[in-house]
């Protein structure tokens, strides 16, 4: 089975100011978010990781830097790792979109939302997958480390637990955090949900 840690990008201020960040670009981790990538480095620094894959948005590729500096690993950017495509929504304010009725159901059931002029969750759901998918066919056996946002790895991990859609929302994931899929042909196991650093795992043992 292929091991892969799936990190949510360290904290940054966006949404502190009340905006929803979508595909944003140029917004960078705060003080905060770097140490939390620098307590990353240093828990994941320990582990057999053969890969990093990452978001091409900059909150992303700043938390997978010292993570590939602690192990000497090259930053492999994946698109299919982006955050939601929110369409009209980017940057907006959330004060504003809590009062449209849309937003009720992107809480309630997200199964039924597409964003204005953006994806929808279930295409969300099946891009991040493929991602993952083509990550695992290549890293057979290995531990891999991803780094990405807080809705696609949620997506992702309800995916593989089987739960459905709808329920997604009441996962938690937060930033800087680690969640472990364990994914083979013969299926998915999760091993971690929502870890912060300092942590430890306990390695697979090789059957004699």
């Amino acid at each position: 089975m292929a091991f892969l840690l799936l990190v949510r990008h360290g904290e940054n201020d966006y949404l502190k100011k009340g905006r929803l960040p979508g595909r944003t670009a140029g917004i960078h981790l705060n003080e905060r978010g770097r140490d939390q990538a620098a307590a990353l480095a240093q828990s994941l620094g320990k582990l057999p990781i053969k890969a990093i894959y990452s978001s091409p948005l900059e909150r992303a590729v700043e938390t997978a830097e010292p993570i590939a500096q602690a192990l000497k690993l090259e930053i492999q950017l994946n698109p299919g790792l982006l955050d939601t495509h929110v369409g009209k929504w980017e940057g907006a304010e959330l004060k504003k979109l809590y009062k449209k009725p849309l937003w009720k159901i992107v809480q309630a059931a997200p199964s039924r939302v597409r964003f204005p002029q953006g994806e929808s969750f279930l295409e969300l759901q099946t891009r991040v997958v493929n991602a993952i998918e083509s990550i695992q066919s290549a890293h057979k056996k290995e531990f891999v480390a991803v780094i990405f946002h807080a809705d696609p790895i949620k997506l992702a991990v309800a995916y593989y637990l089987g739960l459905p859609m709808d329920s997604f929302q009441k996962l938690m994931v937060d930033a800087g955090s680690v969640s472990m899929l364990a994914l083979g042909d013969s299926g998915a196991r999760l091993i971690a949900l929502n870890l912060k650093p300092p942590f430890e795992f306990k390695l697979p043992t090789k059957k004699k």
